[in-house]
């Protein structure tokens, strides 16, 4: 593939086209998108996401500093804070601000939002200083990313040290059997789902497109180290339909 091309879903399309394109699906999206998520994973995203939080692990006995990125709706930020407490701030990152927006909707209601502060910003380009944060988390958003390494690299930078990166992202089946009915799930019940609950499949055969394209547990490992980080490694779940992955800034 040409150094300025990548992958939007299973199209090639010019690297500074893909932001655009994968903002006009999050727009479609947001006002569904936490509904469509436990539709397309019957439920299973919450354990997901449970299990990520847990691995963050925030103290509860003094102040901690968090960032959710691609993270608009609040789905992992809320776990955090709650499994934080009081001491516990959260900074929610996001590229699109239609989801920001339904994050912030979300907050509003729960009153929890002295906790949480909304920022519309690109993981690329993260307007935080150096060594703001004691914890890094991104779900299901790194793969829409243009320039990973970029991200990575960003993530590094805003950790302190001692900080943790963890990315809850979908991952190659491993499971003999469960590849073939998962592949065959992807393909025709997702994209129909979208066009009935979202009103719009494209965006959902796009996710679906998405997630083939996104490189190995083990490629995407060296990518983590590649930016600095130490004791990097990853853990499956649910057959390898998705990874935790993590490493920490040493």
């Amino acid at each position: 593939m040409d150094a300025q091309q990548t992958h939007f879903g299973d199209r090639s399309v010019a690297l500074e086209a893909k932001q655009g394109l994968v903002d006009e699906v999050f727009h479609k999206v947001a006002q569904r998108y936490d509904v469509m998520n436990d539709l397309m994973s019957v439920g299973l995203h919450r354990l997901w996401k449970d299990n990520l939080v847990a691995k963050v692990a925030p103290p509860r006995h003094r102040a901690y500093a968090h960032l959710d990125v691609a993270g608009g709706t609040g789905d992992v930020a809320f776990r955090v804070a709650r499994a934080g407490g009081e001491l516990t701030h959260v900074t929610v990152a996001d590229i699109n601000p239609d989801m920001l927006r339904v994050g912030e909707q979300r907050a509003a209601r729960r009153r929890e939002g002295g906790r949480l502060t909304f920022v519309e910003a690109n993981a690329e380009e993260l307007p935080f200083e150096d060594g703001a944060f004691d914890g890094y988390t991104i779900a299901f958003g790194i793969r829409n990313v243009p320039r990973i390494d970029k991200a990575l690299t960003e993530a590094y930078r805003v950790l302190k040290r001692g900080g943790r990166f963890l990315c809850l992202e979908f991952s190659k089946v491993d499971a003999p059997g469960l590849d073939r009915i998962y592949a065959a799930y992807s393909e025709a019940v997702i994209p129909a789902l979208g066009r009935v609950v979202a009103g719009d499949g494209a965006p959902y055969r796009y996710l679906v497109e998405s997630i083939r394209q996104f490189p190995t547990p083990e490629r995407f490992a060296d990518m983590i180290s590649a930016a600095g980080f130490s004791r990097v490694g990853y853990e499956r779940l649910t057959g390898g339909i998705v990874a935790i992955h993590s490493g920490w800034k040493l």
